[in-house]
């Protein structure tokens, strides 16, 4: 770890409560940059809000559809809500590192994994409002 690097899950997970060592890696870049990650990760934690948010709607203001059906929705939008929680974070430590050693921003397809639950459970919600299961 002589390099500034994490290792392992663990060390990526001790660097989210570490800004120091963050701004050590590296070299300060422009603030601006830094200030739309900062941007950027706030939105992705709206998102993890409206997900959450929409796991409780579903729980709470559907009584009359099937409890496995409610349970089961509410559940995926709440367990998208956490995952878009903490990948927010490890995100934002992700892009700072990378802006501040020079390198291409990190690539992920955690954007088009949540983006596909969204719509799996969108496309639930449609065909269970078109067939009257909630009244």
């Amino acid at each position: 770890m002589s390099d500034g690097r994490a290792t392992g899950v663990g060390g990526a997970v001790r660097l989210w409560f570490a800004p120091r060592r963050i701004a050590e890696d590296g070299e300060t870049p422009d603030y601006r940059f830094s200030l739309a990650n900062e941007r950027t990760f706030l939105a992705w934690l709206r998102t993890a809000l409206a997900l959450i948010g929409g796991g409780f709607a579903v729980d709470q203001f559907l009584p009359d559809l099937n409890t496995g059906w409610r349970i089961g929705l509410a559940l995926a939008l709440l367990v998208a809500g956490v995952l878009c929680a903490l990948r927010a974070v490890n995100h934002w430590v992700r892009c700072e590192r990378a802006m501040r050693r020079g390198e291409d921003l990190p690539v992920s397809r955690f954007p088009a994994l949540l983006s596909l639950a969204v719509a799996v459970v969108a496309l639930v919600m449609v065909v269970i409002v078109l067939g009257g299961w909630a009244r």
